[in-house]
């Protein structure tokens, strides 16, 4: 690992604010008192980052404000419904996955009651029904998660395939009792 930083974890968190706002990296490093090199190889990815993610609320809240004020509520509202069934999905494919390893460890115990000498005997045959039995819940209840990283995947794929395509803002149709309003609902 490399040297210990001479700055502060505040003194980084002002600097990525700083740099996210478009202060420029030479400036900063001179205030701070280290190279331009290090500060630009600790925040050229995150600014980079924040900047993708400004732009993209800027191009929704754009959209937005464009639409007819009644419709900017269902908007807001639609977008809202969205996140929590997405926070819902994500909590359900969590929970399904513990409840798989769990199952999945109970079925790997009762493996362990098959006499390898004579697996069709009657105490035997009960462990690997109860194997089977679990098995399938498990797989049943991974089911979620498989089929939302399955989703991601081509999800992912189709996005590196054909990338979106930059757009250039328009400041002055920019509202900022709108983007208020979207925070607000966001909570």
């Amino acid at each position: 690992m490399g040297r210990p930083s001479k700055l502060t974890p505040d003194q980084w968190r002002e600097i990525e604010r700083r740099a996210a706002a478009g202060e420029g990296i030479r400036s900063l490093a001179r205030e701070f008192r280290v190279s331009p090199t290090t500060i630009g190889s600790r925040v050229s990815g995150q600014t980079g980052h924040v900047q993708k993610v400004a732009e993209q609320l800027a191009n929704a809240q754009t959209a937005l404000a464009a639409l007819p004020t009644s419709q900017q509520y269902l908007a807001v509202s639609l977008a809202e419904k969205l996140r929590k069934i997405s926070d819902n999905l994500a909590s359900a494919a969590h929970y399904g996955a513990a409840t798989a390893h769990r199952l999945t460890a109970l079925a790997n115990s009762e493996v362990s009651k098959v006499d390898d000498a004579a697996p069709l005997s009657g105490e035997s045959m009960d462990a690997m029904r109860g194997v089977s039995a679990l098995t399938k819940l498990a797989n049943d209840s991974a089911a979620i998660a498989l089929n939302l990283l399955a989703a991601n995947k081509e999800t992912v794929k189709a996005l590196n395939l054909d990338p979106p395509k930059e757009t250039s803002i328009d400041p002055g149709k920019l509202s900022s009792g709108t983007l208020h309003e979207l925070l607000k609902l966001r909570g």
